[in-house]
């Protein structure tokens, strides 16, 4: 891989009308939760897009199969965005069977496992949406947030610039998805965001995603480009639902920091992190107490490796609800003196 940041192509807007691909690159979710998959169909009818299935898409598949449905929605001129339904494990596979020279710029929408897709279309220089999955915020027991819902409509439709703000309450509890009768998530107060050094203003192409998944990719060795490559970008960290511990996220960020990774990135945006792992509901003193502990791991790597670097915790972007859909090789403003971060659609 070249020692140079790919050149970014610019995405054109989806609008009412179009026909947008569903694709399932991950766990065939809509297999096995047809019903939520129909909720977040309906919510993209609702935006006026039509939203066209493959084979895969509801139906557990190899890598090679999932790819050939990536690279037929990339490659079809009539569908303008592609999205994928859900996250997974093992999307990373999938990689080796994609083919870039089929590829047209489009937006790509996902997060978790589809951090792999993000990086791989990054590394093209295609831009993309870390979000914005259609089975978890879209097809939500009791309708999208309307945070989250007007994220995706404005990275989509490329209404331009969003202003993020924090969420005054969140949820990260799971919903029983087979249920007849789900119930939305309960929520709680949000903790607000909390800035460490905030003494200047970042405007640079958003790169990163899911901890987890970036340090896969790390381990793998294929898609990382040099770390010089990353000059000047807003890193992106979250974690998932696997709820790693604070000692696990040091040791991956400190692997990326001997990499020389870190101190590449002048403003780092870290999601608010979940604390309940799959339908756990620990006391409310247990998960602040993680999210605290994940903060001092993320302020002990940076400390070591890239002391300089202005962080802002607690973000709502990845696995937490409402979600904010970032521009993941298009632009952000990290705003110390302002405390303001600014997707630029």
């Amino acid at each position: 891989m070249s020692g140079m940041r790919p050149v970014f192509a610019e995405l054109p807007p989806v609008r009412p009308g179009d026909r947008v691909a569903v694709v399932s690159p991950s766990y065939a979710a809509p297999a096995d939760f047809p019903a939520v998959h129909e909720r977040g169909l309906a919510v993209l009818r609702g935006l006026g897009l039509v939203p066209v299935e493959y084979p895969t898409t509801r139906r557990h598949s190899g890598p090679a199969q999932r790819a050939a449905d990536l690279m037929a929605a990339f490659a079809d001129d009539s569908v303008r965005a592609v999205l994928a339904t859900i996250g997974g494990d093992d999307q990373l596979t999938v990689l080796p069977h994609l083919d870039p020279a089929v590829i047209r710029p489009k937006p790509f929408a996902g997060y978790s496992d589809n951090t792999n897709l993000l990086n791989w279309l990054w590394n093209l220089g295609v831009p993309a949406l870390h979000g914005g999955s259609t089975m978890v915020h879209l097809g939500r027991a009791g309708g999208p947030h309307p945070d989250s819902l007007a994220s995706l409509r404005a990275a989509l439709f490329r209404t331009g610039d969003v202003v993020l703000r924090p969420a005054a309450v969140f949820a990260e509890e799971d919903t029983d998805w087979a249920a007849a009768d789900p119930r939305p998530a309960p929520v709680v107060a949000h903790p607000g965001w909390s800035w460490h050094q905030p003494s200047r203003v970042v405007t640079g192409p958003v790169w990163g995603g899911n901890l987890e998944i970036l340090h896969w990719n790390l381990a793998a060795g294929r898609w990382i480009r040099p770390a010089a490559d990353y000059a000047g970008c807003v890193l992106l960290l979250e974690t998932s639902e696997e709820t790693p511990s604070a000692a696990e996220v040091y040791r991956m960020l400190r692997n990326a920091g001997e990499r020389g990774l870190l101190g590449r990135f002048p403003a780092v945006l870290v999601g608010l992190a979940r604390a309940c792992r799959l339908f756990a509901r620990p006391p409310a003193q247990e998960r602040a107490a993680y999210r605290a502990d994940q903060r001092a791991a993320v302020l002990r790597a940076f400390g070591e490796y890239a002391p300089d670097a202005m962080i802002v915790f607690d973000v709502d972007v990845g696995h937490t609800d409402p979600q904010w859909v970032l521009p993941y090789g298009g632009l952000v403003t990290v705003d110390g003196p302002a405390r303001r971060v600014t997707a630029h659609w």
